[in-house]
């Protein structure tokens, strides 16, 4: 009797508790990835129109007969360029008229400037001669300017369209000489929906695409957005630029547009380390050591990575390999992959969105 009881002691003494029992259980080798958090990411596509960065319709300042028309259609000319010149014989005179009558009120000022200090002139006068003088200098100004307004000329430099003034017509200050296009830069409008308010933001970078053979992919930034929200549409309106160097792009085009907008933060992981229950999507973290089911939801999927929303933190260790020895409490062995440093950044859906 007494054996028997000794070996019972024994027994108990080597028996494990049921808290410990997990513990001692060996532990599975797995890979996992640290956790980090990227923007949801939403790719818009809309159609713009283009137009010159500088755009004029050129008129002239005065009315007059035609001498001489400069320009041919689609010629590149630079800024102070004469487009157009008008009869000026009658402004010349003026000018020279306006030189005489400066230089004569000039010369009775001076007279009397140097013979005021001997008394011989009365201050009066020597103020009546300055004022003189000065309303014959500004004559002149005003007679140069009517002069310069019989020369048509390009106030920025760029490229000159089709006319229809010929030399001997009379012009007047509402007849169309030409249009006047700097496309050194294309400024491409568009229009977004109202949901991306906010989300897009001045020099967020997109892509240009112009509907024509060339189709060649064309790199553009966001200079400006609308301040209003168009009750009908539900859009507001976006303008990119587009560099035009090489000048194969013309006002007026039409363009496939596409941006990357980022939204909300979220947890992204390995497709891989993805795992489906009775109760939904779900993931094993390591925590102490040892296996954590933590619950996800959704949120986007491309190129094998994931973007989930669950209560995570930034560095949670995330199986992505040997997921299927996974138990809640099991002992975990594990190494870190490279994975996440070397995954595509962003996870990206696409919306359309209607634009002129």
């Amino acid at each position: 009797m007494a054996g028997v009881s000794a070996a019972l002691l024994l027994a108990a003494c080597g028996a494990e508790s049921p808290s410990d029992a997990p513990r001692q259980r060996a532990a599975v080798r797995v890979i996992a990835e640290p956790l980090r958090f990227e923007s949801e990411r939403t790719r818009v596509e809309a159609v713009g129109t283009s137009r010159a960065l500088r755009s004029i319709n050129v008129h002239p300042a005065s009315a007059g007969e035609v001498v001489a028309v400069n320009f041919a259609p689609g010629q590149h000319v630079e800024q102070g360029f004469v487009l157009v010149e008008l009869d000026s014989r009658d402004e010349r005179l003026a000018v020279e008229l306006a030189r005489v009558r400066l230089a004569d009120a000039e010369r009775l000022y001076e007279r009397y400037r140097r013979s005021a200090d001997s008394g011989a002139v009365l201050p009066t006068q020597l103020d009546a001669a300055a004022t003189q003088a000065d309303t014959a200098r500004i004559e002149l100004g005003r007679a140069q300017v009517a002069l310069d307004d019989r020369f048509v000329k390009a106030p920025f430099a760029g490229h000159v369209d089709v006319t229809d003034v010929d030399p001997g017509d009379r012009v007047g200050e509402n007849t169309l000489i030409t249009t006047l296009d700097d496309r050194s830069e294309l400024l491409v409008s568009f229009e977004m929906p109202e949901v991306l308010v906010g989300d897009l933001q001045i020099d967020d970078p997109v892509s240009l695409v112009a509907w024509n053979r060339d189709a060649t992919s064309r790199e553009g930034k966001i200079v400006e957005l609308s301040s209003r929200i168009d009750p009908v549409t539900r859009t507001f309106v976006a303008r990119a630029t587009v560099e035009n160097r090489d000048d194969t792009l013309r006002p007026g085009m039409s363009f496939r547009v596409s941006a990357n907008v980022d939204g909300r933060t979220y947890p992204v992981i390995a497709e891989t380390a993805l795992q489906w229950g009775a109760d939904g999507a779900y993931v094993w973290l390591i925590v102490d050591g040892v296996a954590e089911r933590r619950d996800v939801h959704i949120i986007q999927r491309q190129q094998g990575r994931v973007l989930v929303d669950g209560d995570f933190g930034t560095g949670d260790l995330v199986v992505v390999e040997g997921i299927q020895r996974m138990r809640e409490d099991l002992p975990v062995d594990y190494e870190t992959t490279g994975y996440a440093d070397t995954a595509p950044g962003g996870v990206t859906s696409t919306t359309p969105a209607g634009g002129h």
